[in-house]
């Protein structure tokens, strides 16, 4: 059997990521998920679009660098239709 690790080592081993790390991991997901879905399309539509799922993931979008986003997936070339 597995000896178990002490309550002060799992605090230890949260205390090492950043605070934020979390939120941070949902903004890289829907701003991937978005890249492949809205690239191309105006920033307003990719910007709303990336609001939207920020907020079904709990995290409020910070509107400077939704923004930075929104005008970089834009401005990428749409991807070929899949088939």
């Amino acid at each position: 059997m597995e000896p178990l690790a002490s309550i002060s080592g799992l605090a230890t081993e949260a205390s090492r990521r950043p605070i934020g790390w979390q939120v941070q991991l949902r903004v890289d997901y829907v701003v991937n998920k978005v890249m492949q879905t809205h690239r191309g399309q105006s920033e307003d539509v990719v910007k709303q679009a990336i609001q939207d799922q920020l907020r079904v993931y709990g995290v409020v979008p910070n509107n400077r660098q939704v923004s930075q986003y929104a005008t970089a997936i834009s401005a990428l070339p749409q991807l070929p239709p899949a088939g």
